[in-house]
């Protein structure tokens, strides 16, 4: 199992920064690279909301599918994706300091393919670290605005 952490202090309060991470919709309006959110399921919000993430990454698209398996309203919500013989468990969580909010993004990736046993420790280290970075500062912007 390979995990990242990337945290931030956001100059805005936790029900605003948890908004952003927590609605999915909301999501994709903070980080731009992400082109289109597709519902596959009744649910929109909260635990049991599926839904396929397209996102430009490296000039082409790529989609994956996420479930929220948990949900605590401006404390964490946890995506879980089965995508390229891998499980991505990617939990957000806030929590208030001074007039802001601190936002810490981990993310635990299992492979469970032969392959991905080799390559996810080397993703994680370089490109993933860089993609959630990048998707953090997004949301850092979006809610200082």
């Amino acid at each position: 199992m390979s995990q990242v952490t990337v945290t931030r202090h956001i100059e805005a309060p936790v029900q605003k920064v948890f908004q952003t991470v927590s609605n999915i919709e909301g999501f994709s309006k903070a980080v731009p690279h992400i082109v289109e959110v597709e519902f596959l399921s009744e649910t929109r919000s909260g635990v049991g909301a599926r839904f396929r993430e397209t996102r430009m990454m490296g000039g082409r698209k790529a989609s994956t599918v996420l479930e929220v398996t948990e949900y605590v309203e401006n404390e964490r919500v946890r995506l879980v994706s089965d995508a390229g013989g891998t499980i991505w468990d990617s939990v957000f969580s806030v929590e208030r300091e001074g007039g802001g909010t601190i936002l810490k993004l981990t993310m635990d990736a299992k492979p469970y393919k032969f392959l991905q046993k080799f390559l996810v420790p080397l993703m994680m280290k370089g490109f993933m670290t860089k993609a959630l970075s990048a998707d953090m500062d997004a949301v850092k912007e979006y809610c200082e605005t």
